[in-house]
């Protein structure tokens, strides 16, 4: 995958991100839209970016946070969950949306990813709009909150556009 096949508005930001000065401000990138559009690609990026220039850069799927932040909570040991969590500049949550939570989960994520709104940044990669976000959460309230903190002075990234992998298929299969 080439910058030049990212959607167009990730085009346009990529130069606004490169400068990693949504780092020093504590402000989210969410990157939303369909599959193979590079959501992941972009984000990793970004981190390895965040890492050579010094920072602490921690890259997770939000499936994998959410048993980690689960088996924190049965083992009693949230608070130092947290004490490591919150000392990431930048953490990466990757797939949000292809797994649905129970109500402990949806409340676990929602805890751990508010204590960083303002302060430290996160970005996150979604398949789906904000107006399926309650498809995962289960709570309407929750949800809401969840994309009112997450989306305050953030930036929204539409990745909706052809899938690289699909071209790469059939390129792929042209040449069998």
């Amino acid at each position: 995958m080439s910058l030049e096949d990212l959607p167009q508005d990730a085009r346009d930001k990529v130069k606004v991100f490169s400068s990693l000065g949504f780092i020093e401000t504590g402000q989210n990138i969410i990157l939303a839209g369909n599959p193979g559009t590079g959501k992941t690609y972009m984000a990793i990026g970004l981190g390895i970016k965040a890492c050579n220039k010094g920072y602490k850069v921690l890259f997770t799927t939000i499936p994998l946070l959410v048993n980690e932040l689960k088996e924190c909570r049965s083992d009693r040991t949230l608070r130092a969950f947290e004490n490591r969590f919150e000392k990431y500049d930048l953490i990466i949550a990757d797939e949000l949306g292809y797994i649905f939570f129970d109500k402990e989960a949806s409340e676990l994520l929602f805890t751990y990813l508010s204590l960083r709104v303002g302060r430290k940044s996160t970005i996150i990669t979604t398949h789906l709009s904000f107006e399926r976000w309650d498809e995962i959460f289960k709570d309407p309230i929750m949800t809401a909150a969840m994309i009112d903190r997450l989306t305050h002075k953030s930036y929204i990234v539409n990745m909706n556009g052809n899938s690289y992998r699909l071209k790469e298929t059939k390129l792929w299969l042209e040449e069998q």
